[in-house]
Protein backbone atom coordinates (compact mmCIF):
# COMPACT_ATOMS: atom_id res chain seq x y z
CA UNK A 1 0.00 0.00 0.00
CA UNK A 2 1.39 3.42 -0.93
CA UNK A 3 2.25 5.92 1.79
CA UNK A 4 1.69 9.68 1.86
CA UNK A 5 5.35 10.12 0.94
CA UNK A 6 5.04 7.72 -2.01
CA UNK A 7 2.16 9.78 -3.38
CA UNK A 8 4.07 13.03 -2.96
CA UNK A 9 7.15 11.68 -4.75
CA UNK A 10 4.99 10.40 -7.63
CA UNK A 11 3.37 13.75 -8.36
CA UNK A 12 6.67 15.57 -7.74
CA UNK A 13 8.21 13.60 -10.59
CA UNK A 14 5.28 14.64 -12.78
CA UNK A 15 5.87 18.28 -11.78
CA UNK A 16 9.54 18.02 -12.69
CA UNK A 17 8.67 16.52 -16.08
CA UNK A 18 6.27 19.43 -16.70
CA UNK A 19 8.94 21.96 -15.68
CA UNK A 20 11.43 20.41 -18.09
CA UNK A 21 8.96 20.85 -20.93
CA UNK A 22 8.97 24.62 -20.39
CA UNK A 23 12.44 25.40 -18.99
CA UNK A 24 15.88 23.90 -19.36
CA UNK A 25 18.11 23.49 -16.35
CA UNK A 26 20.70 25.66 -18.10
CA UNK A 27 18.22 28.52 -18.51
CA UNK A 28 17.38 28.36 -14.81
CA UNK A 29 21.08 28.35 -13.95
CA UNK A 30 21.45 31.47 -16.08
CA UNK A 31 18.66 33.13 -14.06
CA UNK A 32 20.32 31.94 -10.85
CA UNK A 33 23.55 33.64 -11.88
CA UNK A 34 21.76 36.98 -11.99
CA UNK A 35 20.52 36.71 -8.41
CA UNK A 36 22.21 38.40 -5.44
CA UNK A 37 24.55 36.12 -3.51
CA UNK A 38 22.96 33.69 -1.03
CA UNK A 39 22.45 35.16 2.43
CA UNK A 40 24.26 32.46 4.41
CA UNK A 41 21.64 30.15 5.90
CA UNK A 42 23.98 27.83 7.81
CA UNK A 43 26.21 30.69 8.91
CA UNK A 44 23.26 32.57 10.41
CA UNK A 45 22.14 29.50 12.35
CA UNK A 46 25.63 29.04 13.74
CA UNK A 47 26.01 32.69 14.72
CA UNK A 48 23.06 32.25 17.08
CA UNK A 49 23.55 28.62 18.15
CA UNK A 50 27.19 29.15 19.10
CA UNK A 51 26.15 31.76 21.68
CA UNK A 52 24.02 29.10 23.38
CA UNK A 53 20.75 30.66 22.18
CA UNK A 54 18.13 28.87 20.10
CA UNK A 55 18.50 29.33 16.35
CA UNK A 56 14.97 29.08 14.97
CA UNK A 57 14.02 28.27 11.39
CA UNK A 58 10.42 29.50 11.26
CA UNK A 59 8.20 28.14 8.53
CA UNK A 60 5.52 29.42 6.20
CA UNK A 61 3.10 26.52 5.65
CA UNK A 62 -0.53 26.89 4.55
CA UNK A 63 -1.61 23.28 5.07
CA UNK A 64 -0.25 19.77 5.57
CA UNK A 65 -1.38 16.17 4.99
CA UNK A 66 -1.60 15.61 8.75
CA UNK A 67 -3.26 18.89 9.81
CA UNK A 68 -5.23 19.85 6.70
CA UNK A 69 -5.80 23.59 6.26
CA UNK A 70 -3.71 25.48 8.82
CA UNK A 71 -4.23 29.14 7.98
CA UNK A 72 -6.33 29.75 4.85
CA UNK A 73 -5.68 33.14 3.28
CA UNK A 74 -2.38 33.58 5.11
CA UNK A 75 -0.35 36.62 4.04
CA UNK A 76 3.17 35.20 3.60
CA UNK A 77 4.95 38.55 3.77
CA UNK A 78 3.18 39.57 6.98
CA UNK A 79 3.91 36.23 8.65
CA UNK A 80 7.56 36.33 7.60
CA UNK A 81 7.92 39.86 9.01
CA UNK A 82 6.44 38.67 12.33
CA UNK A 83 8.97 35.84 12.43
CA UNK A 84 11.81 38.24 11.73
CA UNK A 85 10.72 40.72 14.42
CA UNK A 86 10.39 37.85 16.90
CA UNK A 87 14.02 36.86 16.42
CA UNK A 88 13.96 34.00 13.93
CA UNK A 89 17.39 33.08 12.59
CA UNK A 90 16.13 31.88 9.22
CA UNK A 91 12.91 31.07 7.40
CA UNK A 92 11.59 27.97 5.67
CA UNK A 93 9.02 28.32 2.90
CA UNK A 94 7.01 25.35 1.64
CA UNK A 95 6.75 25.53 -2.14
CA UNK A 96 4.89 22.24 -2.63
CA UNK A 97 1.35 22.98 -3.79
CA UNK A 98 -0.82 19.83 -3.65
CA UNK A 99 0.02 18.73 -0.10
CA UNK A 100 1.20 21.94 1.57
CA UNK A 101 -0.50 24.78 -0.30
CA UNK A 102 2.79 26.49 -1.15
CA UNK A 103 4.23 28.03 -4.29
CA UNK A 104 7.22 29.94 -5.56
CA UNK A 105 5.22 33.17 -5.63
CA UNK A 106 5.02 32.99 -1.82
CA UNK A 107 8.76 32.42 -1.78
CA UNK A 108 9.44 35.51 -3.87
CA UNK A 109 7.12 37.68 -1.80
CA UNK A 110 8.81 36.61 1.42
CA UNK A 111 12.29 37.21 0.05
CA UNK A 112 11.30 40.78 -0.76
CA UNK A 113 9.75 41.30 2.69
CA UNK A 114 12.59 40.17 4.98
CA UNK A 115 16.38 40.09 5.14
CA UNK A 116 16.66 36.62 6.70
CA UNK A 117 18.15 33.63 4.85
CA UNK A 118 15.44 31.39 3.40
CA UNK A 119 15.22 27.64 2.82
CA UNK A 120 13.15 26.38 -0.09
CA UNK A 121 11.37 23.41 1.47
CA UNK A 122 10.14 20.95 -1.10
CA UNK A 123 10.61 17.35 -2.16
CA UNK A 124 13.72 17.41 -4.33
CA UNK A 125 13.90 14.60 -6.89
CA UNK A 126 15.94 16.30 -9.65
CA UNK A 127 18.73 18.88 -9.82
CA UNK A 128 16.57 21.16 -11.96
CA UNK A 129 14.62 21.95 -8.75
CA UNK A 130 17.85 23.18 -7.16
CA UNK A 131 18.50 25.52 -10.09
CA UNK A 132 14.87 26.68 -9.89
CA UNK A 133 15.30 27.38 -6.17
CA UNK A 134 18.37 29.59 -6.67
CA UNK A 135 16.72 31.32 -9.64
CA UNK A 136 13.99 32.40 -7.18
CA UNK A 137 16.51 33.54 -4.57
CA UNK A 138 16.71 30.54 -2.25
CA UNK A 139 19.64 30.55 0.16
CA UNK A 140 19.28 26.85 1.03
CA UNK A 141 17.42 23.73 -0.02
CA UNK A 142 16.19 20.63 1.76
CA UNK A 143 17.35 17.16 0.73
CA UNK A 144 15.12 14.48 2.25
CA UNK A 145 16.92 11.15 2.37
CA UNK A 146 13.62 9.26 2.45
CA UNK A 147 13.02 10.64 -1.08
CA UNK A 148 16.43 9.91 -2.59
CA UNK A 149 19.05 7.26 -3.05
CA UNK A 150 22.65 8.11 -2.19
CA UNK A 151 23.61 9.11 -5.74
CA UNK A 152 20.70 11.54 -6.11
CA UNK A 153 21.28 12.99 -2.63
CA UNK A 154 24.90 13.70 -3.55
CA UNK A 155 23.92 15.24 -6.90
CA UNK A 156 21.36 17.52 -5.25
CA UNK A 157 23.76 18.53 -2.49
CA UNK A 158 26.61 19.26 -4.86
CA UNK A 159 24.34 21.20 -7.26
CA UNK A 160 23.24 23.43 -4.39
CA UNK A 161 26.75 23.96 -3.04
CA UNK A 162 28.00 24.81 -6.54
CA UNK A 163 25.45 27.66 -6.50
CA UNK A 164 26.60 28.87 -3.08
CA UNK A 165 23.56 27.52 -1.24
CA UNK A 166 23.47 25.58 2.00
CA UNK A 167 21.81 22.17 2.22
CA UNK A 168 19.79 20.82 5.12
CA UNK A 169 19.96 17.02 4.93
CA UNK A 170 16.82 15.57 6.50
CA UNK A 171 16.92 12.21 8.27
CA UNK A 172 14.42 10.08 10.16
CA UNK A 173 16.41 7.13 11.52
CA UNK A 174 19.89 5.86 12.29
CA UNK A 175 20.49 4.49 8.80
CA UNK A 176 19.65 7.84 7.21
CA UNK A 177 21.99 9.65 9.59
CA UNK A 178 24.82 7.37 8.45
CA UNK A 179 23.96 8.23 4.84
CA UNK A 180 23.88 11.94 5.71
CA UNK A 181 27.36 11.79 7.20
CA UNK A 182 28.71 10.73 3.80
CA UNK A 183 27.39 13.94 2.19
CA UNK A 184 29.31 17.25 2.04
CA UNK A 185 26.92 19.33 4.13
CA UNK A 186 27.30 20.12 7.83
CA UNK A 187 23.56 20.63 8.39
CA UNK A 188 21.78 17.43 9.43
CA UNK A 189 18.14 17.53 10.44
CA UNK A 190 16.28 14.91 12.41
CA UNK A 191 12.61 15.10 11.50
CA UNK A 192 10.39 14.13 14.41
CA UNK A 193 7.57 13.50 11.92
CA UNK A 194 7.31 10.10 10.26
CA UNK A 195 6.61 11.10 6.65
CA UNK A 196 5.08 7.74 5.83
CA UNK A 197 2.30 7.88 8.42
CA UNK A 198 2.50 11.60 9.31
CA UNK A 199 2.80 11.20 13.09
CA UNK A 200 5.18 13.25 15.27
CA UNK A 201 7.26 12.34 18.32
CA UNK A 202 10.04 14.47 19.88
CA UNK A 203 11.58 11.26 21.19
CA UNK A 204 12.91 10.72 17.66
CA UNK A 205 15.41 13.55 18.15
CA UNK A 206 16.17 12.41 21.69
CA UNK A 207 16.90 8.86 20.50
CA UNK A 208 19.07 9.84 17.52
CA UNK A 209 20.85 13.06 18.52
CA UNK A 210 24.02 11.37 19.79
CA UNK A 211 24.56 9.80 16.35
CA UNK A 212 25.36 13.23 14.91
CA UNK A 213 29.02 14.10 15.59
CA UNK A 214 30.13 17.46 16.96
CA UNK A 215 31.53 18.58 13.62
CA UNK A 216 28.01 18.56 12.13
CA UNK A 217 25.15 20.93 12.91
CA UNK A 218 22.09 19.17 14.32
CA UNK A 219 18.65 20.61 13.51
CA UNK A 220 15.57 19.21 15.27
CA UNK A 221 12.55 19.46 12.98
CA UNK A 222 8.78 19.23 13.56
CA UNK A 223 6.56 18.74 16.59
CA UNK A 224 7.95 21.75 18.48
CA UNK A 225 5.33 24.13 19.81
CA UNK A 226 6.16 25.37 23.33
CA UNK A 227 9.25 26.59 25.21
CA UNK A 228 9.11 23.32 27.17
CA UNK A 229 9.70 21.40 23.92
CA UNK A 230 12.80 23.50 23.25
CA UNK A 231 14.04 22.95 26.80
CA UNK A 232 13.51 19.20 26.40
CA UNK A 233 15.48 19.06 23.14
CA UNK A 234 18.28 21.28 24.44
CA UNK A 235 19.06 18.46 26.90
CA UNK A 236 20.23 16.32 23.97
CA UNK A 237 22.28 19.15 22.47
CA UNK A 238 19.83 20.75 20.05
CA UNK A 239 20.36 24.47 19.45
CA UNK A 240 18.84 24.66 15.95
CA UNK A 241 15.12 24.06 15.45
CA UNK A 242 12.71 24.07 12.50
CA UNK A 243 9.21 25.06 13.60
CA UNK A 244 6.18 25.42 11.35
CA UNK A 245 2.67 24.25 12.02
CA UNK A 246 2.46 25.39 15.64
CA UNK A 247 3.59 28.92 14.78
CA UNK A 248 1.22 29.21 11.84
CA UNK A 249 -1.72 28.54 14.16
CA UNK A 250 -0.86 31.28 16.67
CA UNK A 251 -2.24 34.80 16.75
CA UNK A 252 0.71 35.98 18.91
CA UNK A 253 3.29 34.73 16.43
CA UNK A 254 5.95 37.38 17.03
CA UNK A 255 5.82 37.08 20.82
CA UNK A 256 5.86 33.28 20.68
CA UNK A 257 8.93 33.21 18.43
CA UNK A 258 10.66 35.39 21.01
CA UNK A 259 9.65 33.00 23.82
CA UNK A 260 10.94 30.00 21.88
CA UNK A 261 14.25 31.69 21.12
CA UNK A 262 14.75 32.51 24.81
CA UNK A 263 13.67 29.07 26.13
CA UNK A 264 16.15 27.23 28.32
Amino acid sequence: MSTALDRIIAYKRDEVAALKRTRSEQSLLSDAGAMPAPRGFGRRLSEIAETGENALICEMKRKSPSAGEILPGADPSEIAAEYERGGAACLSVLTDGPSFGGNLADFGAIRQAVSLPILRKDFMVDTIQVAEARAHGADAVLVILSCTDDALALDLTQAARDLGMDVLIETHDADEIERALALPSPLIGINNRDLKIMTTDLATSERLADRIPNDRDFVSESGISEPADIARLRKVGARRFLIGESLMKRADREQHVRALREAR
